[in-house]
């Protein structure tokens, strides 16, 4: 297996980082962006009916002129319209006759119940129309009751997963790596854009200047030392750029511990309330 992909429960493989669409906005800004991404390397497009811009990311892989075969697309269910209607209209947006990965976007979408809509999201892989299934911002109470009446396990449960909130989530980590899903992280870089000046810059510089590395990429490397596969965005190539070769960077056990330490003590504002 290409080291750049990760085997999903279910048998198939999803490229170990994505480029998310969420606040990308619309229009030809938004093309232009998603056709940047492909360009820089990335070949998994993250997007939901909720982020309202699923034609744009299409009209990026075509004016890219990838394959079909050579781009990963997920998306999400966030419609009020029923599950295929809403999955057949995000394949109209991009373009293609299936999505690779089709995601419950959070337990507040699975109406009337997990039970129920998840069954209809079997019924949706059976039926060709998504490769593999799986839910966003599920939590380990929400996962337990999916299983309790799944017949396929979900292949990836995404949340929110950075070094201060590894604490409330390593249990979701725990429990997905026990029963063989995969855990997709966004929000990594949170640290850097929101608590700069927190417990976690000692030790990611510190790293930094050791591996001759950027911080955004040894928060990543971090992400995929913990067994998360990470979506992740910019507007600008460069940062595009300095994600997609984050993959070379290797941490070592020490360096993960330390970074989960500090993450332990909390964000600035936490730390002086």
């Amino acid at each position: 297996m290409p080291s750049h992909l990760v085997k999903l429960n279910d048998g198939t493989y999803m490229p170990k980082i994505a480029f998310g669409t969420w606040r990308r906005g619309n229009g030809q800004g938004a093309i232009d962006i998603v056709n940047e991404a492909l360009s820089a390397g990335f070949t998994h497009i993250d997007s939901a009916q909720a982020y309202g811009n699923e034609a744009e990311a299409g009209a990026a892989i075509r004016a890219n002129g990838l394959k079909r075969e050579d781009v990963y697309i997920t998306t999400k269910f966030s419609s009020r319209a029923d599950l295929e209607t809403s999955l057949k209209n995000s394949c109209e947006y991009f373009g293609v006759d299936y999505v690779d990965m089709y995601l419950i976007h959070g337990p507040k979408h699975a109406q009337p119940d997990i039970p129920t809509i998840w069954k209809k999201m079997e019924e949706i892989q059976a039926d060709g129309l998504a490769k593999s299934i799986g839910v966003s911002n599920f939590n380990v109470e929400q996962l337990e009751t999916l299983l309790s009446s799944a017949t396929t396990k979900p292949a990836v449960n995404q949340i929110m997963f950075y070094p201060y909130n590894l604490k409330q989530q390593a249990p979701i980590l725990s429990f997905c790596t026990k029963h063989g899903i995969v855990t997709q992280g966004y929000g990594v870089n949170i640290p850097l854009i929101i608590f700069s000046g927190g417990p976690v810059d000692e030790p990611l510089y510190a790293i930094t200047q050791r591996l001759n590395a950027k911080p955004e990429q040894v928060l990543l490397a971090w992400a995929r030392a913990k067994g998360v596969v990470v979506v992740t965005s910019s507007t600008k190539r460069e940062r595009m750029d300095t994600y997609i070769q984050a993959g070379d960077i290797e941490l070592t056990d020490e360096d993960v511990a330390a970074i989960d330490k500090a993450g332990e003590a909390g964000p600035p504002e936490l730390q002086h309330s």
